[in-house]
């Protein structure tokens, strides 16, 4: 556990000029406030700092906006994206005249639901480990001015660039649609990209394991080491902010969307997850796969509630784009070992203490806090009640006749049925006071005003159908 005394050390040996104070809103999106070094002391590190928080989308209203910012120690690093040396942290946000988390912090919530699962006596040690996916391209614009609604991406991998003519000459080697996963360079053209990324996670400390290049053409993926939940949710909003940085110095764009591309897969964020408690992994045991009671509990769990875990696993229009079949994107709420068309897999592997189970349908645009929560209380409500999960799915369930694949349920089909669902089934999450009615109705609200934006604005394809008409 750092000290503000090992901070202020920190602060001095590496000269450093400004701290950074960084949070993350209810949308997902890193949000930061700079402070010059003379404003930072041992009070600062420990007890906090006032800041504005009307501004901030879903939060406080103008005439209550006081609110404080108060660092997480732990997670101090030397920005690497700044001119001037810049220690940053991570901050949870407090009510200033009780000094309690504010309801509305997804941060916070997210270490209520790791303190319930310690009290209810389940277990001491939840771990995550998150695939996040994501495109880069050369250039994207787009307009939504009423008589001008449009968007254009390009990238010099995508397979409609091979008859353009380049100044330097067109090289002719691309993948082709889902041809990405994966050849070598110079088909895959983000090599040295990737390689760059990993290596300033490093620096960083983020455990980063692997990269490669996704099954799309301009699609790739990065690796990071499991770890703790609330640990794994700030590094996968440092891994969210490195690739846009190191993407934006290569003169490239980053984007998490989880359907940018018509026609070709989407970017998903696999979400494998487990539960310890004594040093022992208490998800492997004698049952399926090697699974234990718990753990087809904790999967029932999440099958029961995938609906209202969509609302922020998958938490924009753009997520029910991605979420069809055909594009291996998982819609089938079931479980197997072998089967990836099914929205839970349970991966191969050798030691009980690598035991897991690994969610599918989840993708990197939400708040990765929210995500992990709706995710550990679906299963730890499983585990409460022993929900069944059902018969594992072993065949491939995109293949099945009509009337046998009705008989499997579903993800959400768009994000107002996610919110729909998310209304109706929430006693799940309000377990242990981790969210309460206050956050669920604000959230259900916010998110609903994207739902119109996208539902009362013309669309493009509209025009292509029905302008003769």
């Amino acid at each position: 556990m750092a000290s503000a005394k090992d901070i202020l050390n920190m602060i001095k040996e590496k000269d450093v000029k400004y701290v950074d104070v960084r949070f993350t809103d209810v949308r997902g999106k890193m949000q930061h406030v700079t402070f010059d070094i003379d404003l930072v002391d041992e009070e600062f590190l420990t007890d906090g700092t006032m800041f504005d928080g009307s501004s901030i989308a879903g939060w406080k209203a103008i005439n209550e906006s006081d609110m404080k910012l108060r660092p997480d120690l732990d997670t101090a690093i030397i920005d690497p994206f700044y001119q001037q040396t810049t220690l940053a942290l991570f901050c949870d946000i407090l009510n200033p005249d009780t000094n309690t988390p504010y309801n509305r912090d997804p941060r916070s919530i997210a270490k209520a639901a790791f303190n319930y699962v310690k009290a209810s006596g389940i277990g001491d040690t939840v771990y995550f480990g998150p695939e996040a996916e994501f495109f880069i391209f050369d250039d994207v614009q787009w307009n939504t001015a009423p008589h001008d609604t449009r968007y254009s991406y390009d990238c010099s991998e995508l397979p409609v660039n091979s008859g353009k003519a380049y100044p330097e000459g067109n090289m002719g080697h691309r993948p082709g649609p889902k041809g990405g996963y994966f050849p070598v360079n110079p088909v895959d053209s983000g090599q040295d990209l990737r390689g760059e990324m990993l290596a300033v996670m490093g620096e960083l400390g983020m455990k980063p394991e692997k990269h490669h290049h996704e099954v799309a053409p301009a699609q790739h993926e990065l690796g990071l080491k499991f770890d703790t939940m609330i640990t794994m949710a700030d590094r996968l909003q440092l891994y969210k902010y490195v690739i846009h940085n190191v993407a934006h110095a290569y003169g490239k764009t980053a984007t998490f969307m989880a359907k940018p591309m018509f026609g070709d897969n989407g970017s998903g964020m696999h979400v494998h997850q487990s539960i310890w408690g004594n040093g022992k992994p208490l998800f492997a045991g004698d049952k399926y796969a090697g699974l234990s009671d718990m753990c087809l509990w904790y999967i029932g769990g999440i099958i029961k509630h995938a609906k209202a875990i969509n609302a922020f696993s998958n938490s924009t229009t753009n997520s029910y784009k991605r979420l069809v079949p055909g594009y291996e994107a998982p819609v089938k709420l079931a479980y197997s070992a072998r089967n990836r068309s099914a929205s839970i897999r349970i991966p191969h592997v050798d030691s009980p203490k690598a035991k897991r189970i690994e969610a599918r349908f989840p993708d990197p645009m939400g708040n990765p806090y929210l995500t992990f929560v709706a995710l550990l209380m679906a299963g730890i409500d499983g585990i409460e009640n022993k929900i069944d999960p059902g018969a594992a799915a072993d065949k491939n369930l995109y293949d099945l006749p009509p009337r046998e694949q009705k008989k499997i349920p579903e993800v959400c089909g768009s994000l107002r049925e996610a919110l729909e669902n998310l209304d109706k089934d929430r006693a799940f999450l309000k377990k242990g006071g981790v969210m309460d009615d206050d956050f669920i109705d604000s959230y259900i609200e916010l998110k609903m005003e994207e739902v119109m934006r996208l539902q009362l604005h013309p669309h493009p394809v509209e025009f292509d159908m029905y302008y003769k008409c």
